[in-house]
């Protein structure tokens, strides 16, 4: 049986941290250009700023964002994989040394309510766990922002709800976002599962570069994101052809009676980087 030591997992954790938060993804660098060409006046200016801004960030190694967000990783475990300690120890020990050594911001509290005290290491992270065959350990870093995250939303609709209700509901969500979570935006939607499923759905839609295999689905993806710009709500709220960059729609089977839709907000600042070891 194939051993991975703490001390790799911690390592490697800690480089996706600097990677996810001063280099932006490819397909994101792309869609932003791809955007700019269709802007004109202000919209296609703040296009401009907004690749610059990833350009020194990625030269310069500054964050993208002044907001390093919450910490949310998705973990593939082969069955046929040992690791040798404690395998959430040593993710958390990887977002410790990799939120110090880079000096990028700490934003997590320790108490919701009333103390909220800050635990000056950006954990505890959010971890999502799946067991796979193999013995590989995929290891995919999400940093989500919390202007972004506030925004989103889950609705519980009943099984008779047509998609036109559905895409409404969509589109209020993003209407409610406006220029608070910083447009052009990436929309992940989980449809079905039940209410905790479903939002996990939609933030794994955001860790996706490509369209639905499934045509419906795909085209759904399509049709939601076409009507999104036509809200016109543009870069950063101040008006334009471009309010979202991309939808990715993730879906899974759910009870007769339930039909869970839910909305993840991503700003254009679109962080997450992956290793399989």
């Amino acid at each position: 049986m194939r051993v991975i030591k703490n001390s790799v997992i911690t390592n490697n954790v800690a480089k996706l941290c600097k990677q996810a938060a001063y280099i932006l993804p490819n397909e994101i660098t792309r869609a932003l250009k791809q955007s700019k060409q269709k802007e004109r006046g202000q919209a296609k200016k703040i296009l401009e700023l907004t690749l610059k801004n990833a350009e020194i960030a990625k030269k310069q190694v500054f964050p993208l964002c002044q907001d390093t967000g919450t910490a949310v990783l998705f973990i593939e475990i082969g069955q046929d994989l040992k690791i040798d300690g404690s395998l959430e120890n040593a993710l958390q020990a990887g977002i410790k040394k990799g939120f110090t050594e880079n000096y990028l911001r700490k934003s997590i509290v320790s108490d919701p309510l009333f103390i909220r005290k800050n635990t000056k290491t950006n954990t505890p992270a959010v971890i999502h766990y799946n067991i796979v065959k193999g013995n590989k350990l995929k290891i995919n870093l999400m940093l989500k922002g919390g202007g972004a995250e506030n925004k989103s939303q889950i609705k519980m609709f009943n099984p008779t709800a047509s998609k036109e209700e559905i895409i409404e509901f969509i589109l209020s969500t993003v209407k409610a976002a406006g220029p608070y979570a910083c447009p052009p935006f990436i929309i992940g939607i989980g449809l079905g599962s039940n209410f905790e499923g479903a939002a996990l759905l939609s933030k794994q839609a955001l860790l996706r570069n490509k369209s639905n295999k499934n045509p419906f689905y795909k085209k759904l993806e399509k049709e939601i994101l076409q009507k999104i710009n036509k809200t016109h709500i543009g870069a950063q709220g101040l008006g334009g052809k471009i309010t979202a960059l991309k939808v990715f729609i993730e879906y899974a089977p759910c009870h007769i009676a339930s039909l869970p839709c839910a909305v993840n907000i991503c700003c254009h600042s679109a962080r997450h980087a992956g290793v399989v070891l």
